[in-house]
């Protein structure tokens, strides 16, 4: 069983012949799996490189492989170095979506880990979003979670989007998965001056968008996308007692392939996290 890269670089340009992490995420002749002239899973097969597959450990369950890659795009923000814990990084994840929750169990477990191993000051990184419920998701991340009213007041049109004063401005490491303009202009106000913006999830910018501020306290925003397979296997794959992460917390149902109309209304409900289908043999043990 593997694990599938969606990026499909040539093999015959430039930036592949680099074959670092920009090699497998920006050739510029890519495919992607499903998204850019790739047939995608809705198709009735779909093929892969060899180099794009990912080996899945014998004792992981389907169930919890398939998080591989969207946890592998949370990773992307530790393989790109942008936190340094040993360097008491204060981090802030705004957002508390599908994405903003694996984004703070990647961070949270690397700091955490970080911190251990240099023996500096434990700092936890804050996820700040709108549903308890899901905050509590991730505690055992090493996360402190925190809701939008804790941070922000109402703005004129009666949304939670100014920053209250003793957050601005704040936070040496801030990470947008909001995928909202707000979102965008909020996390610009939690950064502090030359601190770091990474822009996570792709929003589309009113023409009311203010640089200013970005400009002005000098902020490095940075853009991060996909990410390394490795290491989200190595997370799925470790026991609870060595920080292991378990995901089957995010899974709403589950469904057999013959009720995938079924799972496609289920996942455009609002409540839902996450839906999985299930094919072959284990598909009987939903009969």
């Amino acid at each position: 069983r593997v694990c599938g890269d969606i990026n499909l670089a040539c093999a015959n340009c430039h930036v592949c012949s680099l074959k670092t992490d920009r090699s497998r995420n920006h050739c510029p002749n890519r495919t992607v799996l499903g998204i850019l002239n790739q047939a995608g899973t809705m198709a009735e097969y779909l093929v892969l490189p060899v180099v794009n597959l990912h080996l899945v450990p014998s004792t992981m369950s389907n169930a919890v492989a398939v998080f591989c890659e969207p946890l592998a795009a949370a990773c992307r923000i530790v393989e790109q170095n942008l936190i340094d814990a040993s360097a008491q990084d204060k981090v802030l994840i705004l957002g508390d979506g599908k994405l903003g929750l694996m984004i703070a169990e990647a961070i949270g477990r690397h700091m955490r880990e970080q911190q251990s191993s240099s023996q500096s000051t434990s700092i936890q990184p804050i996820l700040v979003g709108k549903h308890q419920h899901k905050l509590d998701l991730v505690q055992e991340a090493g996360i402190e979670p925190k809701l939008l009213r804790d941070i922000a007041t109402a703005g004129d049109d009666g949304s939670l989007t100014v920053v209250k004063p003793e957050y601005q401005h704040g936070f040496d490491v801030v990470v947008d998965a909001t995928g909202s303009p707000a979102g965008l202009a909020m996390a610009t106000s939690l950064t502090r001056p030359m601190g770091k913006l990474i822009l996570k999830s792709t929003c589309a910018a009113n023409a009311n968008f203010f640089a200013a501020p970005i400009v002005i306290d000098e902020i490095q925003i940075v853009g991060s996308r996909c990410g390394p397979f490795p290491p989200a296997l190595r997370l799925l794959s470790l026991p609870d007692d060595q920080g292991g992460l378990r995901v089957q917390k995010y899974v709403t149902k589950t469904f057999r392939l013959a009720d995938a109309e079924a799972a496609v209304a289920c996942a455009a409900e609002r409540s839902t996290m996450k839906v999985q289908l299930i094919c072959g043999p284990e598909e009987e043990e939903l009969s």
